[in-house]
């Protein structure tokens, strides 16, 4: 299942990839000095354009081709057919020079010197990027402040929390000021408090210097709050293209109510949605995803003794699973 969206076209393409494909030569031991050597597609044929200006999500569940794109997006992978430019430049022959226009952050791995204080770090980075010393001491500034760095500048990388190393690493990459950046899980493993100041500040990001960001995340909420276009990839393909409430829609998701009542009550009888499961005073409803909460809501505070309600969000393999059920359906049906 493969539907166009925003971006598709090449006209204005800031980011922009035709029929791109990334293949691994694998190879399995498979008995006594025998090895069995077998290719890997990970990335099959992937097209899409990315504008500048735009925050798009890239999502998909784990090995599904995610970071194999964005290493070939930076130039640290070399695709094996296909083209691929970013900012008009082919990021495998021109590694160097496309290293300017770019910001990458893994949330897995970090660019910052372990055993060094964060500010060594960023002078580090001031030098091998010779960024003019005005604007060097202006964007630390602004990203000092905005992400609350300002008591750990001094602190060696490896005795900061996984929140604070992330809002390290985000504010190294934006130092030289990048057209493009890459965010790779970059909310992975943060606290509540840790993944608001994140969201918050990549918003302003965007809208104030107009940076292209692409998202890889398994947190949905991160592409509600920052992208108004989701791409999906799954075994190296696109599934989909387009906003996150069409791709609810194709995967035909639930989000969850868990509703904590002043006591236990029969099931909540509320259009719209479904009990799942009850266990005393707290209730599950399931309800689908592309429809907003806040009615529901209203109509089971207007009715029953609320306490506390949170969402939980669909997850994204499941939503995934369900696109191919309903793909495999159709074909079935078309052969019939």
């Amino acid at each position: 299942m493969e539907l166009d969206g925003p971006g598709g076209g090449t006209d204005g393409a800031f980011i922009e990839l035709d029929r791109v494909e990334k293949v691994f030569d694998v190879r399995k031991k498979t008995g006594f000095l025998k090895r069995e050597r077998r290719r890997v597609r990970a990335v099959d044929a992937i097209s899409f354009s990315v504008a500048r200006g735009e925050m798009v999500g890239y999502i998909g569940p784990n090995g599904a081709g995610k970071s194999t794109t964005i290493k070939m997006l930076t130039g640290i992978l070399t695709p094996s057919g296909g083209r691929l430019r970013v900012a008009g430049i082919d990021p495998s022959r021109e590694r160097t020079r496309l290293a300017q226009r770019i910001g990458v952050v893994f949330g897995q791995r970090t660019t910052l010197w372990w055993d060094l204080p964060l500010i060594d770090s960023y002078r580090l980075m001031h030098r091998m990027y010779r960024i003019p010393d005005a604007r060097y001491r202006a964007n630390l500034d602004r990203c000092v402040e905005l992400l609350e760095l300002a008591d750990l500048l001094d602190v060696p990388v490896r005795q900061l929390s996984l929140g604070q190393r992330m809002r390290g690493d985000i504010a190294a990459a934006l130092l030289h000021d990048p057209d493009v950046l890459y965010l790779d899980e970059p909310t992975i493993g943060l606290d509540v408090i840790s993944k608001a100041r994140v969201r918050e500040f990549l918003r302003d990001l965007n809208a104030e210097r107009g940076t292209t960001v692409l998202l890889t995340t398994h947190d949905l909420q991160d592409i509600e709050q920052l992208c108004s276009r989701v791409m999906v990839i799954d075994h190296g393909r696109l599934m989909y293209d387009g906003p996150l409430a069409g791709l609810h829609e194709a995967g035909e998701s639930e989000r969850t109510l868990v509703v904590d009542l002043e006591r236990e009550l029969p099931p909540i009888e509320v259009p719209g949605t479904r009990v799942v499961r009850v266990e005393g005073p707290r209730q599950w409803l399931a309800f689908p995803a592309a429809e907003s909460a806040a009615p529901l809501v209203a109509r089971i505070a207007d009715r029953y003794p609320l306490v506390d309600l949170s969402v939980r969000e669909p997850d994204i393999e499941a939503v995934i699973a369900k696109m191919y059920a309903a793909s495999a359906a159709g074909a079935e049906r078309a052969v019939s």
